[in-house]
């Protein structure tokens, strides 16, 4: 690249933003459009270094404590292979600031001036085009060097950056190796590219690892030789087979294995892992060290061949075991033998008798809030059950609902006044269904309920003590809601002291338990009620979305329409009799693989699931997608 004076360089950039070509990186020119475009920065205005005043970056620091910890130990050994080549690393938050800091003591005041130092900011809306911010908003390591910068003043400056994704797949911050002055081509940075990934892959890794030593870790590699030594990517996996952390490699062979977008990581935390690989929870064991590397092959859904190794929890969790006796008999009758649904009965039956919040979370239709009076029966306390669906209330009634006014108190309220829902809870418990609704101005009055036990009624001067369980329930996640600054993280944490996670209704191992639960609901007093083997056959195949409300209502139907006391797939709605039609003899070769195909994806892949469905074991499905060569993804 030829050497640019300033008036070149401003414009260079004038020009892009007219739309003419150019021959840099695409990620430069899109950094240069969003400096001008969004940030509304200008080129012929220099901007100096910034570098945040102590309190400031000690509180970036403080927010960023046990990332810089966990990458401390990785930064040493890349600011060591880099030695003597005058090299400075920086790690920066999410918001562009840097918080940890390794370069040549001898160039510190050369290093802060050019803002190569603890504390300065390299937002992209702050100081232009540069290696942090630009990776910050794109999401993928990069190098901005020497004119690529947008601000004349960072143009003596060659910096390669790549992103730190915390366990959930956010951008938590960005690694950044940087020089003072550089070679003038670009390439040169080459190196530092690959080595700012790798540091950046075994941080990832690295915190994985720490945050989940109590679940299972699956690494991946395409060499079996580096399999346990240096892998590529990692996932970690809960005791009932879901994915709930990943590395960023981890992240994006997920994505791929099921056409989805790794941005998007909401879609894949969660999840079974049998929607994204060929295995289930219990084949992990298989891929421990106890195997030769060459034999522990794993196939994710797309096709993808790839090497793994499974690491088991450092302390086996292990479902709490109560005796059938031990459960307060308003939970027993809540499931049919189902394994997620017992240890949550156990869970549930040793918190009932403890004053806790506790958050339940599931699924529409799962049964929240019967699991919620459940609780409350078993807890044998002398106040109510109340329960408030905070989505179904008007939001200029909700504060009088739950917190009650004095007469008169507002326009159109009771002359008589009205007891709210938090006091008639008063030595029982409230049930605050859909919680994730609750509008952001009355969070805050509700944690004072929580954290002072009284409430202060509408138009009243003195609050009432009040002395109650509160049980929340939602079907969103929270957790994200907080992220999003729609729910007070404060009071989140109030409320989930215990966290009771419901399952769906397609993943329960005793849905003919819960169906003739529910057909003996509906059979009429001194009458029969059936359900004939093809509809029974129908609603093992349904995907079931509503879960069990949703298998109540076409019970209740069904039961109005049938002749002589038996359900027919007459009797059922289309969507149900469609998914029978699919359970077809598996060997058909004409309609064999559609059926299968289409069972695999009403079950989202899970091979348990579709073999339970189909009436089969898994080593016929497994057959069955290798004689059709079906992947998710055809």
């Amino acid at each position: 690249m030829p050497m640019f004076s300033h008036s070149d360089h401003i414009r260079e950039i004038e020009s892009v933003s007219l739309g003419a070509s150019t021959g840099r990186d695409e990620q430069v020119v899109k950094s240069w459009l969003r400096c001008i475009e969004q940030h509304r920065l200008d080129p012929t205005q220099a901007c100096e270094a910034y570098i945040l005043p102590d309190g400031e970056l000690r509180a970036h620091r403080q927010q960023s404590e046990e990332l810089i910890a966990i990458a401390r130990s990785g930064l040493e050994n890349l600011f060591r292979q880099v030695a003597g080549q005058n090299y400075v690393l920086l790690l920066s938050d999410r918001k562009g600031v840097t918080v940890e800091f390794l370069g040549d003591p001898l160039f510190d005041n050369n290093l802060r001036k050019a803002g190569l130092y603890l504390g300065s900011e390299w937002s992209e809306a702050r100081a232009g085009t540069c290696a942090v911010g630009a990776c910050l908003e794109a999401g993928e390591a990069l190098t901005i060097h020497q004119t690529d910068h947008f601000d004349n003043t960072h143009t003596p400056l060659s910096c390669t950056a790549a992103p730190v994704y915390d366990t959930s797949g956010d951008l938590a911050a960005v690694l950044d190796i940087s020089l003072l002055s550089s070679p003038i081509r670009k390439t040169s940075q080459n190196l530092a590219l690959h080595l700012v990934a790798a540091t950046v892959r075994r941080i990832e890794l690295a915190n994985l690892m720490a945050q989940t030593r109590d679940e299972w870790v699956l690494r991946f590699a395409r060499s079996p030789e580096f399999l346990d030594v240096d892998p590529e990517a990692a996932i970690s996996i809960d005791g009932s087979g879901r994915i709930i952390g990943m590395t960023h490699g981890g992240a994006k062979i997920l994505a791929r294995s099921v056409g989805l977008d790794w941005r998007q990581p909401d879609g894949l935390i969660g999840q079974p892992i049998a929607r994204f690989f060929d295995m289930e929870i219990d084949d992990l064991p298989d891929l421990t060290r106890r195997r030769p590397t060459q034999d522990r092959l794993v196939f994710a859904r797309d096709g993808n061949a790839l090497f793994a190794h499974a690491i088991e929890p450092h302390h086996k969790v292990q479902a709490p075991v109560l005796a059938r006796e031990q459960i307060p008999v308003s939970l027993r009758g809540l499931s049919g033998g189902d394994p997620q649904m017992a240890a949550l009965q156990a869970k549930a039956a040793k918190l009932a008798g403890k004053p806790l919040p506790i958050l339940l979370q599931g699924e529409t239709g799962t049964g929240k809030e019967y699991l919620a009076k459940a609780i409350h029966d078993g807890a044998a306390v002398k106040g109510k059950f109340v329960a408030i669906n905070c989505a179904a209330i008007p939001e200029q009634l909700i504060e009088s609902e739950l917190f009650g006014h004095l007469p008169g108190a507002f326009t159109g309220a009771s002359a008589k006044g009205r007891k709210g829902l938090i006091e008639e809870a008063d030595g029982g418990t409230l049930f605050l269904d859909e919680i994730g609704d609750m509008p952001l101005s009355l969070q805050s009055r509700f944690l004072r309920v929580l954290a002072e036990r009284e409430v202060l009624p509408v138009g009243a001067a003195r609050p009432k003590p009040v002395n109650l369980r509160v049980i929340s329930a939602s079907h969103r996640d929270l957790g994200l809601l907080v992220r999003e600054g729609r729910f007070r993280e404060d009071l989140y944490y109030r409320l989930n002291a215990a966290t009771l996670s419901i399952p769906p209704l397609r993943e329960r191992r005793d849905f003919d338990w819960l169906l003739e639960t529910v057909v003996a609901r509906h059979r009429p007093v001194g009458e029969g009620l059936a359900v004939s083997p093809a509809a029974l056959l129908a609603l093992r195949a349904h995907g079931w979305p509503g879960n069990i409300r949703e298998l109540d209502n076409v019970i209740a139907v069904a039961a109005a329409l049938c002749q002589d006391g038996v359900i027919e797939p007459g009797d059922l709605p289309e969507t149900l009799t469609s998914a029978a039609a699919v359970a077809v003899r598996l060997d058909d070769a004409s309609a064999g693989p559609a059926a299968l195909k289409a069972m695999l994806g009403a079950c989202g892949w899970n091979i348990s699931e579709t073999a339970r469905r189909m009436g089969v074991d898994r080593s016929t499905i497994h057959r069955q997608i290798k004689r059709y060569g079906l992947t998710a993804l055809n």
